[in-house]
């Protein structure tokens, strides 16, 4: 076994030429109100090695004009469709409008475990919220389901972008597998 070099890895990895010819996972992305710029720029690090649809940046999500945002996403801003809207229910009800299923990333009296999930929730969309209050009660409410991750240790949450990345990558998993 020998460590690959940055050449090696890129030489089948695609570019932002040729991204448009591969298939991203049905899933599209709503940040809302995330307050730090480095768990912003880390989800759209992790956004892009995930291939997701489409994220969202809602609130007071800062954008990539911000440096913070610029240092963590190293480049993936470039690679990640997105687009920012104030009102995250605005999105929401254009997404449900296409049959996407919402889905709040949230400790709820009805959440789910995040591996439960099935195929035949795609299209979806992830609502991950503010790092200290998470998604708020007026988006719950219009959730088609939310899922959790279980934790087991004296802490009841993980960090919003470690959360994001778990998740993701497990919603492509489902849908390339399940």
């Amino acid at each position: 076994m020998k460590k690959l070099t940055h050449e090696e890895i890129s030489e089948n990895r695609y570019t932002l030429e040729t991204l448009h010819k591969t298939k991203k996972i049905p899933v599209y992305v709503i940040l809302s109100s995330i307050r730090s710029a480095y768990n912003v720029g880390s989800i759209f690090r992790t956004s892009d090695g995930a291939m997701i649809e489409k994220l969202y940046l809602c609130g007071y999500t800062p954008t990539p004009s911000k440096k913070e945002v610029l240092k963590t996403a190293l480049g993936s801003q470039e690679s990640v469709d997105w687009e920012f809207i104030e009102d995250p229910k605005e999105v929401i009800k254009n997404l449900k409008e296409k049959g996407v299923t919402i889905i709040a990333l949230e400790q709820t009296s009805k959440s789910i475990p995040y591996y439960s999930l099935t195929k035949n929730v795609f299209p979806l969309c992830l609502i991950v919220g503010n790092e200290i209050s998470g998604v708020t009660q007026d988006l719950i409410d219009l959730c088609d389901l939310a899922i959790d991750i279980p934790q087991f240790g004296i802490k009841q949450s993980l960090n919003v972008a470690v959360a994001y990345g778990i998740t993701v990558f497990e919603l492509r998993k489902i849908f390339e597998y399940k």
